[in-house]
């Protein structure tokens, strides 16, 4: 009877850990999905990562030596204000799309300098800034006004 009730202890706490974790993985902003940049040269699939907690904003894309070609950070900052972001800690270049609280781009900034602490503005109110690789934003033909669309968007 005490080893039953032992092993029922056990299996309890091993489901317990699984809830767990699962709650952090599924929250924390290390899921994605694709996200569609809508562009006059088309439509853009970038898989991207979401950073949606002040944890993985924080982090962002720092200490990473490379990203994949048609990949992508999407800060969502919970509600729409002014925002800055900077490039400390962070090994390549990037450009960044800000957009409003439905996905429409309200100014690019490119190639933002590696481990540079130059403070990038958003130029307005904003609720997502989308990073990608320096120089995507040009292959895909991104300015104000084009459009992201993606599940975390409204």
């Amino acid at each position: 009877m005490l080893a039953s009730i032992k092993r029922n202890k056990a299996v309890l706490l091993i489901i317990l850990v699984l809830m767990v974790t699962s709650y952090f993985v599924f929250t924390s902003g290390s899921q994605g999905a694709t996200a569609r940049l809508i562009t006059a040269t088309g439509e853009h699939a970038i898989e991207v990562e979401l950073a949606d907690t002040p944890q993985t904003r924080e982090t962002g894309l720092m200490n990473r030596s490379e990203m994949a070609a048609d990949h992508g950070m999407l800060f969502d900052f919970k509600d729409t204000r002014p925002v800055a972001m900077w490039m400390k800690n962070t090994l390549i270049p990037l450009d960044m799309l800000f957009l409003d609280e439905r996905g429409r781009v309200v100014n690019v900034a490119v190639n933002a300098k590696p481990l540079s602490l130059d403070i990038i503005p958003s130029a307005g109110p904003v609720r997502y800034v989308l990073e990608i690789n320096g120089g995507a934003a040009a292959r895909y033909g991104a300015k104000a006004g084009d459009r992201l669309s993606h599940p975390a968007i409204p």
